[in-house]
């Protein structure tokens, strides 16, 4: 894809961040850390908050806003690190005004929303990559290296559980602003179709604070999201999200049973389980996954390097999420 920049240029990329919080500032560090980029202009919901991390990064323009940012001559990529709620429109003002984009996953909570910003990007001939470093870290490496050693794949269990007391009123915990568990959290459902590729049919409960609504105030203070996955392969899979306080155990394991055995995953500990006995697996480390995902982009604008993911296959998986969402209000089986 034609990414708009000339290869050719002497000038450092220009960064336009739309975000102040934890991720902007990684993402700030590793533009900055890198000779091909330069961070030159922020905005965000609190200008305050935005002033702040403006000092802090030695950023010299403070935008007003978004539409301010994108239209900046200096800025040629825009990087999206704000509420979920808020990607699909940020990433559609960028992609407008002609500006190459970078947003945190998912790119919008609605999969005909992300469909159309792919589209969008396609014919404006610039690059859109949605971040999924859960692809890069560790564990993935360490599945997608010995999965072939259990055989054919045929039940997986999946679990990420984060303990959260007392749990304050921001935005990962407001049912608009973070979205549908497995959709806000999308990470879950893509390392999944990403291992095993395409998704028959899925059934998910949802429960908000023990109820199966949402709090009235849309603030929760505790989550649960139970899905069941039936792939084309025939390969059944549970997953597991919750966080809150009522979540009282850290818990983040992964377990793949095959034919031949089996493969699990618990924090940092990885084992292989055969009829031979049991092999213990090293896994890499979590630390520095943004700086790689950043490296990724600028190689890809500056060489022309392929990406580690496409746009198309982040949007599949928000379509699985979708479906999960769907069979939690409906109490059905979602056929996809």
């Amino acid at each position: 894809m034609a990414t708009g920049f000339d290869q050719d240029q002497k000038q450092p990329l220009g960064i336009g961040l739309i975000g102040t919080g934890f991720v902007a500032k990684l993402r700030a560090d590793a533009f900055t850390n890198d000779s091909r980029s330069q961070v030159v202009a922020v905005t965000g919901h609190s200008p305050e908050k935005v002033q702040t991390f403006a000092q802090a990064h030695a950023i010299e323009t403070v935008s007003p806003n978004e539409q301010a940012l994108v239209q900046r001559s200096d800025v040629d990529l825009v990087v999206v690190c704000h509420v979920n709620r808020d990607h699909g429109a940020a990433v559609r003002k960028a992609l407008e005004a002609g500006k190459s984009v970078v947003v945190e996953y998912p790119l919008s909570l609605s999969p005909k929303e992300a469909g159309e910003l792919i589209e969008l990007a396609q014919q404006k001939q610039v690059l859109l990559h949605v971040e999924h470093i859960e692809l890069l870290g560790g564990l993935h490496q360490a599945m997608v290296e010995h999965l072939p050693k259990v055989g054919t794949p045929h039940y997986v269990r999946y679990c990420t559980a984060v303990p959260q007391n007392p749990v304050p009123e921001k935005w990962t915990y407001h049912t608009e602003l973070f979205g549908f568990p497995l959709s806000g959290a999308l990470s879950r459902i893509h390392r999944l179709t990403n291992l095993f590729g395409a998704v028959r049919w899925v059934a998910s409960q949802i429960q908000y604070d023990n109820a199966a609504v949402p709090p009235q105030n849309r603030y929760f203070k505790q989550c649960r999201c139970v899905a069941q996955l039936r792939f084309q392969s025939g390969l059944m899979a549970e997953v597991l999200y919750a966080k809150g306080e009522q979540t009282w155990r850290s818990q983040r394991w992964m377990d793949v049973e095959g034919d031949h055995g089996a493969l699990v995953f618990e924090g940092n500990q990885g084992k292989l389980i055969s009829a031979d006995g049991e092999t213990a697996i090293e896994v890499g480390s979590r630390r520095g996954l943004f700086a790689k995902d950043t490296a990724y982009v600028l190689d890809a604008l500056w060489e022309g390097r392929p990406l580690y993911v496409t746009p198309n296959e982040s949007l599949y998986a928000l379509q699985v999420a979708a479906a999960a969402a769907e069979s939690a209000a409906t109490g059905r089986i979602v056929e996809l």
